[in-house]
C-alpha cells in the first residue's frame, strides 16, 4: 500500500512539472509572436521612409516582365468619384516601386526618361488588360479603355504588379471609338511636377492618386 501511494505521488509530481514547462514555453512563444518582425524578408517589405503604409510594395522594375495573373472574373467592381471611374480598392489598391523613395527621386522619377526604362512591353500589358477586363466585368470596347497604372510610373508606381494595373473605363463625355480619354493623366503630371519641385511629398501624392484621383490635387492644395 505504501509503495502504491509513493508511485501515485511521483506520477502527480511529474505531471505538474511537465505542465509548468509547457506553460512556460507557451509564454515565450506568445512573446516572440507579439514582437515586431526582425527577419530580412519582413524588413524588406516594410515601407520606405515617407511612404504610406496602406500602399503595398511590388517587385519593382524587372529585366524581363511576365504576364501576371489577374483576379477571378467578375470579382472586381469599379466605382466613381465626381463621375470619374475608380478601381475596386480590394482588387486594385495600388502598389509602389521600391526603387522610388524620397532619397532616390533625382535618380528615378525626377530623371528625364526614367519611366521609359521600366515600362512593361505592350505584349505583356495587352494580355493583362484582356484578363483584367474579365476581372472587372468590363464589356465595353477595349480600344476605348486604358490599361492604367493606378499609381503611375512617374509617381513611383510599380510597373507590373497586378494590384497597380486595371482596365480603366472611358471618362464621361468620351466619344466611342476615339480611344482612351483619361483626365487622370493631367492630374498625374501635375503631381509629378509638385513632387520634383518640392511642393508636395512623394507619399502624399501616391496616397492621393491611389485613393481618389479626381480629388487628389484639391486634397493636396495643388488645384
Amino acid at each position: 500500500m505504501h509503495h502504491r501511494r509513493l508511485a501515485v505521488t511521483v506520477t502527480a509530481l511529474a505531471v505538474a512539472i511537465f505542465s509548468t514547462a509547457c506553460s512556460g514555453a507557451g509564454s515565450a512563444s506568445d512573446t516572440k509572436h507579439s514582437a515586431a518582425p526582425s527577419s530580412p524578408a519582413a524588413n524588406a517589405q516594410s515601407p520606405a521612409a515617407g511612404a504610406p503604409a496602406a500602399l503595398p510594395y511590388g517587385p519593382g522594375p524587372q529585366a524581363k516582365y511576365t504576364v501576371q495573373a489577374q483576379a477571378p472574373a467578375g470579382s472586381c467592381h469599379a466605382g466613381t468619384s465626381n463621375g470619374q471611374p475608380l478601381p475596386d480598392p480590394k482588387c486594385t489598391p495600388g502598389a509602389l516601386n521600391p526603387k522610388v523613395t524620397p532619397a532616390t527621386l533625382k535618380e528615378t522619377i525626377c530623371k528625364s526618361g526614367y519611366t521609359s526604362t521600366i515600362r512593361p512591353p505592350a505584349a505583356i500589358t495587352g494580355a493583362e488588360k484582356t484578363a483584367n477586363a474579365k476581372s472587372y466585368g468590363y464589356t465595353g470596347s477595349l480600344h476605348d479603355a486604358e490599361e492604367d497604372h493606378l499609381v503611375s510610373l512617374e509617381l513611383g508606381g510599380d510597373p507590373n504588379d497586378p494590384r497597380n494595373l486595371w482596365v480603366e473605363p472611358p471618362s464621361p463625355g468620351h466619344k466611342p471609338g476615339a480611344g482612351p480619354n483619361n483626365p487622370k493623366d493631367a492630374v498625374e503630371s501635375k503631381l509629378h511636377t509638385a513632387i520634383c519641385t518640392g511642393k508636395t511629398q512623394l507619399a502624399a501624392a501616391q496616397n492621393a492618386i491611389a485613393t481618389d484621383w479626381p480629388n487628389a490635387l484639391a486634397k493636396l492644395g495643388l488645384s
